[in-house]
């Protein structure tokens, strides 16, 4: 027997022995008691129906571009496949402080199968799914403009995904179906109900295949707002990860500006931009209700081949958000966007290591400080 079903006959017995004495006391004409009666009828109503109040924090991570190129994944190579955990050592650290880690993963793992690739069009090995878990990755972003680089004979992006199902790593963006499309991931984090949406702007071109529109989000203006008008109510918050903007520009263009006030104020709640390989700066959009939404227009790149020009400095978006119950009334709040520097660095293109920024300093990697990073992404110009 159910457990709801005991507790439902429990109450149908003491709901009528508190009515047979209400009526008794109605019966026996006595004033006093009735009152008395019914004050405890109703403050055991209150208490049965008023929520205590409830308060809950959670702290969301974002990481850029996972971007495999063949100087990166070649140095990963060993006798029985790909180690690409040494790559992620010197961060573990960092990326284990959010409750919820977001990668965008663009050169898509499909596996050996498909011939690992680079540029310009990418397949990565299935081990960078595995390192990125053991780094403490909890979900991958997938839609990009190299989700679909090999499409023949079938997609390796379906390889990828049956990967990610075969270790548990949630993702979105790229989909098998179109009932996986029309499945808005909605993960609860500390009891925080995140929906995750990701979406590019574009494929170079390549068209997707006849009778599988499914397989990839495009950045469709009308697709985004309905989208976001469908997660809005299954959720507490609404996370974009855009695939936007011109590759390695430091500000956000004027499209990015446009539709980042646009989704914010139609709904969406934070936005993790990706695909300049560079950091861009982050934004508050204030809604006509007071409220706030953050765009960070661009995260970088994390572990990629490029180097110089800004390429190789990436980092770790952190967001605390806070979900408070009172009174029947739920707000929630996002506070306290820390960026974590980061630094991808190479002794010849070999011995990939992603660094704290400050330690990359420290190795004489860069010179670039983590103070001036920070001071140059706090603010849109």
């Amino acid at each position: 027997m159910k457990k709801v079903s005991v507790i439902s006959i429990i109450g149908v017995l003491v709901i009528g022995i508190i009515s047979v004495l209400v009526y008794q006391g109605l019966q026996d004409n006595s004033s006093e008691n009735s009152e008395a009666l019914t004050a405890t009828l109703l403050e055991q109503k209150e208490a049965n129906t008023e929520p205590k109040p409830f308060k809950t924090k959670a702290v969301i991570g974002g990481i850029g571009d996972i971007l495999l190129h063949d100087t990166v994944y070649n140095d990963a190579l060993t006798e029985n496949g790909y180690d690409f955990n040494p790559m992620f050592k010197p961060v573990h650290s960092i990326l284990q402080k959010p409750d919820f880690l977001i990668a965008n993963q663009e050169s898509t793992p499909g596996g050996p199968e498909f011939g690992i690739s680079s540029y310009p069009t990418f397949n990565s090995p299935f081990e960078i799914v595995d390192a990125l878990m053991e780094a403490g990755v909890d979900m991958v972003t997938t839609a990009n403009n190299h989700s679909i680089d090999r499409r023949t004979p079938s997609l390796a992006l379906l390889s990828a995904i049956e990967y990610y199902e075969k270790v548990g790593l949630p993702y979105t963006g790229t989909f098998k179906s179109e009932e996986d499309r029309n499945t808005i991931r909605v993960m609860n984090v500390n009891g925080i109900k995140i929906a995750v949406l990701s979406y590019t702007y574009g494929l170079n071109g390549i068209p997707i295949p006849e009778g599988k529109d499914y397989v990839v989000n495009l950045l469709d203006r009308e697709l985004i707002l309905s989208d976001i008008e469908k997660a809005k109510p299954i959720s507490d918050v609404v996370l974009l990860a855009l695939h936007w903007g011109n590759e390695y520009q430091r500000q956000p263009n004027q499209e990015q500006r446009q539709l980042a006030d646009e989704f914010i104020k139609a709904g969406a709640d934070i936005i993790f931009g990706h695909h300049p390989h560079v950091l861009q700066p982050m934004q508050w959009i204030e809604r006509e209700d007071g409220s706030k939404g953050l765009v960070i227009y661009s995260l970088g790149n994390f572990l990629s081949g490029q180097i110089w020009d800004y390429k190789d400095i990436g980092g770790m978006i952190e967001v605390t958000l806070t979900k408070e119950i009172r009174n029947n009334e739920t707000t929630i709040s996002i506070e306290d966007p820390i960026l974590h520097p980061t630094f991808s660095s190479s002794i010849q293109f070999a011995n990939y290591r992603v660094y704290p920024l400050d330690e990359a300093v420290e190795k004489g990697f860069t010179s670039l400080s983590s103070a001036e990073i920070r001071e140059f992404f706090k603010e849109v110009k």
